[in-house]
Parts: C-alpha cells; sequence; structure tokens
C-alpha cells in the first residue's frame, strides 16, 4: 500500500492550488494511493508531531513526500527521520531565519484561523535541521522567481539531489500541475490508467 503526505506551506492549506493539483492528478491516474493533506497545526512542534504521527499510524504503507516551501522543510526532516522519498517544491531551506522576519500575530487565508509566530517557534524549527541529507531521496524543484525565498539556498543544499532549476515563475511554482508527470517518475510509480 502506498501513501502520499502532501504538506502546505506557511499560512497556506490543503486547499492551496498544489495540493489540489496534487490530489486531482493522483486521483486520476493512480487511484490506488492514498493521499493525505492535512491541515497543520501553526506550531512547528505541533505540526511535526501531527506529520509523524501520520506516518507512525500506518507502518505497513510505503510512504512518499512532497512539501512545499516550509513543508519542504518539514519534509526534508521527515524523508531523513523515516528514510522516505521525498518531493520538494520552492523549499524554505532556513524557515528559522525567514520567518523570524514575520513574528506576530497572522490569520491565514483559507481557514481563517488567527495565531502567533514566536521567537520560541524560531527555535523549534532550528531542532529539526537535516544537515546530513540522502541524496538519493529528494527530488527538487526550484523556480528562479521566487519572491519569497532565495533559490539559490536551496540550489546550494540540495545540489547533488534530482534538482530542477527553472527561470521565471515565482513562489507558487508557475505550472506545477505540468510537473506532475515528473514526480511521478520520481516515486517510480507505474501508472494504471
Amino acid at each position: 500500500m502506498k501513501k502520499l503526505l502532501t504538506i502546505h506551506g506557511f499560512n497556506s492549506s490543503p486547499k492551496s492550488l498544489k495540493a489540489e493539483q496534487t490530489k486531482a492528478y493522483f486521483n486520476q491516474h493512480f487511484p490506488q494511493i492514498d493521499v493525505v493533506a492535512p491541515q497543520l497545526k501553526t506550531t512547528p512542534d505541533a505540526a511535526i508531531k501531527q506529520l509523524v504521527d501520520i506516518i507512525e499510524s500506518a507502518p505497513e504503507a510505503s510512504w512518499m513526500l512532497t512539501g512545499s516551501s516550509l513543508g519542504g522543510y518539514f519534509a526534508t526532516y521527515l524523508a531523513s527521520r523515516f528514510s522516505i522519498p521525498a518531493v520538494l517544491i520552492n523549499p524554505a531551506v532556513k524557515p528559522f531565519e525567514l520567518l523570524a522576519e514575520v513574528i506576530g500575530e497572522h490569520t491565514n487565508p483559507y481557514t481563517n484561523e488567527t495565531y502567533h509566530v514566536t521567537s520560541e517557534h524560531m527555535q523549534q524549527l532550528k531542532r529539526l535541521w537535516v544537515d546530513d541529507i540522502d541524496v538519493d531521496k529528494f527530488m527538487v524543484m526550484v523556480q528562479k522567481g521566487d519572491e519569497v525565498l532565495d533559490y539559490q539556498q536551496a540550489v546550494n543544499k540540495y545540489r547533488d539531489t534530482c534538482l530542477l532549476v527553472q527561470e521565471g515563475g515565482d513562489h507558487s511554482f508557475v505550472g506545477f500541475e505540468k510537473m506532475l508527470p515528473d514526480v511521478v517518475k520520481f516515486f517510480q510509480l507505474e501508472n494504471n490508467g
């Protein structure tokens, strides 16, 4: 049994365009694969516990991961901890530096939930840092036009992985749906229809 855990980014949701496109593509081409797309808790510790619990709830499954932005950072930790393959889309490499600039109150545009980002959350994120990654476990897609993250950080960290660097684009990863066949290929999935 194969399962795909798709992890959204900061202040996002399983209702984001990429998550919806991923679910639709897998439902159409790989209906036998269970796509799990949770709404993440708002603190790093709670979010990572939530994700670990999901994976551990089905230990017999062959898990795969996709993670976007902050979700890519979480996916890096999970891929390393559980030795499972991950596709990262415009991943945050050092979110503890990036999000330090947005400490304060936020409202999720998808859920309308209001929450606070604190300096303690930056410490929680730092504890999830993975120094040595298994390069064979990762496919990483970045667009140079990302206005939120410095794509070069991802290129540097994941340089020895299956790395795709595209000109233009933005943080949402323009044309993501066109990349889904490549995602499937990386996961070595057989198309059943």
